[in-house]
């Protein structure tokens, strides 16, 4: 059934380049899974991330969230403990924790640590790397600022990095927001992923783009509009 349902959406998607309003009007109709489908933004860049000064890595806040309930795990001891308790973290700790994650538990999305729990998160490393799930100070998730990190990873923070492929993968909510909450949450992600263009970027930094429901077909956008848009 889901390749009859697959096959019958990919119908409404013609090979052609999209304009936003047209392409955000559009998702609905491909999205035919019986869950609130994910729509997920596939940019490819004009970089070469085998070289470090053309990195691309990022995060914004979506002003319509992500539609998830994002389960946060904070690194903290003390007055920051309670900090990141009340803000809303699911779990709070630190080498307690530590030792939990090294036994194999991951039931959680994303990780905040205050500076001074870095050197117990570091042994984390092999673990919370490949999953993309190590605090990092650029991405704002180590820091003293505990309150504000989990306020902004539940109200709908995403991370973005450019893989080995040139491509960046980021999900901006779910088919029921509708095409007006999506357009907004897709202009946020946009504005940033411009804004962390790295200066040894030559040429065209914004390659194709393309709109995705988690069991739907693509939907190529028009990358020129895009540009023009958000400069």
């Amino acid at each position: 059934m889901a390749h009859k349902r697959y096959a019958l959406a990919k119908e409404k998607v013609e090979d052609r380049a999209y304009s936003m309003e047209e392409a955000f009007n559009l998702i609905a109709d491909v999205a035919t899974a019986k869950f609130d489908e994910t729509v997920e933004v596939a940019a490819r860049l004009g970089v070469d991330p085998r070289h470090p000064d053309q990195m691309v890595r990022g995060s914004v806040v979506l002003p319509n969230g992500t539609g998830r309930n994002v389960r946060v795990l904070v690194f903290a001891k003390g007055e920051k403990e309670g900090e990141a308790k009340e803000a809303g973290a699911e779990y709070v700790g630190g080498e307690d924790l530590v030792e939990k994650i090294k036994k194999g538990w991951l039931d959680f999305d994303k990780v905040v640590s205050t500076p001074d729990m870095m050197s117990s998160v570091g042994k984390l490393g092999k673990i919370l790397g490949p999953r993309g799930l190590m605090p990092n100070p650029k991405l704002g998730t180590v820091t003293f600022d505990v309150k504000k990190a989990v306020e902004e990873l539940k109200a709908g923070k995403v991370e973005f990095r450019v893989d080995k492929t040139g491509i960046v993968h980021v999900p901006i909510g779910k088919v029921s927001f509708g095409p007006e909450k999506l357009r907004e949450n897709f202009a946020a992600l946009m504005e940033a992923v411009i804004r962390a263009k790295p200066p040894a970027s030559k040429g065209t930094y914004l390659k194709s783009l393309y709109l995705t429901t988690t069991m739907g077909p693509s939907i190529k956008l028009d990358t020129a509009e895009v540009r023009n848009t958000f400069k």
